[in-house]
């Protein structure tokens, strides 16, 4: 791929971030501003009648306070363990200014926007309202434009910048999708024929060890449950629960569910997970319809924590775009539909571990968008949901050409990735064999450009680093939120799709692992008449890593380097380690 960008995205730059027009409401204050990503090019003008479903995020002002409270009620060793938020609480915390909301109301008013029809998050602290492209351009002095993936073809409707008027300026934190040309993707690799079935099968006959071992060529969850030491432990069907997210048409099917619990877990023949749709989300039982991401996450989370209740979250908003059709409202932003939902759930309806397996290139993000969404994932911990997501299946980058900064310079970099940089979600490395298990090599890691290092991971990762050395100085960011958190297996993993059995790889694979082992912690901890875990991260590090086996070998390769190296402690490869459930129950104080 070209260094260079592109004339014509320059041209596109130069063109919308030009004098900011005036409206009736006074002087256009410019509000972000970004270069064309490189992996898009610009098509032309967007058609005015297309529709965008606008989201207007306000500041916070006491977000800070629900840091400190979230970190509070996480903290093992602190008087408020446990003790965490209610729906009132956290939504008191996240609420905007009043002045905020009346000032914002007043120009979406003045445009002529019926706020009648205006939706609101549970805090309040986002309005969302859909408007055609030539209304959106005139509210926010932009000009949209038809975007082309140079890769996949995809297209997207976005602007390069937008302006506020000045007396809403200082109350916005983003508006979107305007800047945001993400493209959430799920992070495993394509399936892998599997044949013949029989071979791979465990008839239960074998032993622990014989069990763990199988993980070397056949990933099922009866050698999961002996390497993470679940083997034996009865879970509830009443007690927690473990959400699963869906996006980008993911449909997880029950006829492929049924068919891999009867090769690999037939105590759970017969249960199946709840589908609940999000923001237009579908759910197609159609056989060939069915999803691979969505099928590795229920299938193995769905064995994996049996006979605890599954919700499969089938999520909306980021749909295939048709440029030819006006009424085709064409976003990005899964995570954020998905958070308002769940958000306004009452504490009984939410489910203790939420397991995510997508993400992007941070830097496709915008950091005011990245830390929006971050803070209401900051809210779900606050309210005791455990927050796990991938790290991502490029190591430190992608390829050597694509390792570049999109802020104009071209600085050569390593790559993260959004959301498993946000601080306030546990981030899942994968590993691969056992006996010891080593590090995957697509394992992603590294440290964030946007979010400043948490107190809770500050002498891990300054341990490692000291360690490091002046290797790969300037390529990643030491003062920045590093992760992965932790590990699991996530090479040769069984799957059923469509059908047929198959392979799957990815830290897609790692992460509803390990949010299954977390689930059952929450299961022992909700019949002791305990809290769940919530945030994780407080005790990940502190009380409780003497749950988790640290990983010494491996590396994750990426942007045309061997990447960071495993070793003793926390790395930017498999973080600390994968979990032991029976000594993390112990420590957690189930």
């Amino acid at each position: 791929m070209a260094r260079l960008l592109p004339l014509l995205s320059l041209l596109l730059l130069s063109l919308s971030t030009l004098a900011a027009p005036t409206t009736a409401s006074g002087s256009m204050i410019l509000h972000e501003r970004i270069l064309t990503p490189r992996s898009w090019q610009p098509l032309a003008r967007a058609p005015p009648a297309h529709t965008l479903r606008l989201r207007i995020s306000l500041s916070q002002p006491r977000m800070p306070e629900l840091h400190t409270a979230l970190l509070a009620v996480s903290d093992p060793g602190h008087e408020l363990y446990g003790q965490h938020l209610s729906k009132g609480e956290v939504e008191a915390l996240a609420r905007p200014r009043e002045e905020a909301v009346s000032a914002v109301e007043r120009w979406l008013a003045d445009a002529g926007v019926d706020l009648g029809k205006v939706e609101r998050s549970p805090a309040g602290d986002t309005l969302i309202l859909t408007v055609p492209v030539s209304m959106a351009e005139a509210l926010l002095g932009a000009e949209y434009h038809l975007f082309s993936h140079r890769s996949t073809g995809e297209h997207i409707v976005r602007t390069t910048a937008f302006s506020l008027p000045a007396e809403v300026h200082p109350h916005v934190r983003t508006v979107q999708p305007t800047t945001l040309f993400a493209r959430p993707r799920a992070l495993r690799s394509p399936v892998r024929a599997l044949q013949p079935l029989a071979d791979a099968v465990f008839d239960g006959a074998e032993g622990a060890a014989s069990a763990a071992s199988s993980c070397k060529t056949s990933v099922t969850p009866a050698c999961l449950e002996s390497l993470y030491a679940t083997t034996g432990y009865t879970a509830s069907a009443n007690a927690t629960m473990l959400g699963i997210t869906g996006y980008l048409e993911q449909y997880a099917n029950a006829q492929d569910l049924q068919s891999f619990y009867k090769g690999y877990a037939e105590s759970a023949v017969g249960s199946t997970f709840q589908t609940v749709l999000v923001n237009g989300g579908e759910n197609d039982q159609t056989l060939s319809a069915a999803g691979t991401e969505a099928n590795l996450d229920t299938q193995y989370g769905g064995a994996l924590t049996y006979p605890v209740p599954n919700v499969f979250y089938s999520t909306g908003g980021s749909p295939p775009f048709n440029p030819d059709d006006a009424e085709d409202s064409n976003t990005n932003e899964p995570y954020a539909e998905w958070l308002d939902y769940v958000l306004a759930l009452d504490s009984d309806d939410l489910p203790s571990v939420v397991s995510t397996s997508y993400g992007d290139d941070e830097q496709t993000v915008p950091e005011s968008y990245a830390l929006a969404v971050c803070d209401q994932f900051a809210q779900l911990g606050a309210r005791g949901v455990s927050v796990i997501f991938a790290s991502g299946d490029s190591g430190v980058g992608p390829s050597a050409d694509e390792c570049y900064s999109n802020d104009g310079t071209d600085t050569q970099m390593f790559i993260p990735n959004f959301p498993a940089s946000c601080p306030y979600v546990t981030t899942v490395g994968a590993t691969t064999s056992t006996g010891p298990e080593i590090a995957a090599s697509f394992s992603g890691g590294g440290f964030s450009n946007y979010f400043a290092q948490p107190s809770y991971q500050a002498s891990a990762v300054a341990s490692f680093l000291s360690t490091l050395g002046n290797e790969y100085s300037g390529l990643y960011n030491a003062s920045g939120r590093a992760y992965p958190d932790v590990s699991a297996q996530g090479e040769n993993f069984i799957i059923y799709v469509s059908g047929a059995p198959g392979q799957v790889d990815g830290t897609s694979c790692s992460t509803p692992t390990f949010a299954s082992v977390i689930t059952l912690v929450n299961d022992a901890l909700v019949r002791a008449g305990k809290a769940p875990l919530g945030f994780l991260n407080p005790f990940l590090y502190g009380a409780g890593l003497g749950g988790l086996t640290d990983v010494t070998e491996g590396s994750n390769p990426g942007c045309g380097t061997k990447g960071f190296e495993a070793g003793e402690g926390w790395d930017p490869v498999t973080g600390l380690g994968t979990p032991v459930f029976t000594t993390l129950r112990t420590l957690a104080g189930a």
